[in-house]
């Protein structure tokens, strides 16, 4: 039988975890979105750019490729204080879970980037050759073609790049993000209360298990092979 000081601490629990949960949300969606506006069209410039490809600009691939490496090489942690200036230009300030957005949504860009890329590649070139004798154009191969093709790869990728997200979402936390990552260091941390830590431990293995979840049904209901 349930007691009434065990309600009261479910209900003490729920309401300190809740708020934390949807600041996680709110960066992880924002900074997805971001990410693959920034990542998507960068991952698919490197592909037809590539040497005997759709657009074959050798110089420009290179230095994408060499930029989005940089990216990707940087800690987390670096790249959040080093976009400091740029989060405080952009939305006014470099603490909370806005601020956290900023470099979120830069340091997921390039490994967004490389998941589209990868997925692209995958396409059979029999394909995109066929839609070249046929006269289609450029935009018209990469949107009606190339796209559609890999689309179920681009959805799990897309998929590790949310929880990707989340990992970094808890990280920042370390340094003013908000977040679960806040909620784990203030509480579990600095107050030395191991079942907040526990719970926002089992939250955060929750909230990956179900977004992995959908990112494979999506994948699996959109595959035509």
């Amino acid at each position: 039988m349930v007691t009434s000081d065990t309600l009261q601490y479910i209900l003490e629990m729920y309401e300190t975890i809740l708020p934390s949960l949807l600041e996680t949300l709110y960066m992880v969606f924002f900074s997805t979105l971001f990410a693959t506006v920034i990542g998507l069209p960068l991952g698919i410039i490197l592909v037809i750019t590539d040497k005997g490809n759709l657009w074959e600009k050798p110089k420009l691939n290179k230095i994408l490729s060499f930029i989005v490496n940089i990216m990707r090489s940087l800690p987390f942690i670096i790249m959040i204080i080093a976009l400091f200036p740029l989060a405080r230009l952009i939305v006014g300030t470099t603490i909370g879970s806005t601020a956290a957005i900023v470099p979120l949504s830069i340091a997921a860009a390039p490994f967004v980037a490389r998941v589209v890329e990868s997925s692209l590649r995958e396409v059979d070139w029999g394909i995109i050759e066929a839609s070249l004798s046929s006269g289609a154009s450029t935009m018209q191969i990469i949107f009606m073609v190339m796209i559609p093709e890999c689309l179920p790869s681009l959805i799990l990728g897309i998929t590790l790049t949310i929880i990707n997200i989340i990992g970094y979402s808890a990280m920042a936390g370390a340094i003013g993000g908000g977040g679960l990552g806040d909620l784990a260091i203030r509480y579990g941390y600095q107050r030395f209360e191991t079942d907040v830590l526990i719970a926002t431990i089992l939250v955060l293995f929750v909230l990956v298990e179900i977004i992995q979840c959908i990112g494979n049904y999506l994948a699996k209901k959109v595959d035509k092979r």
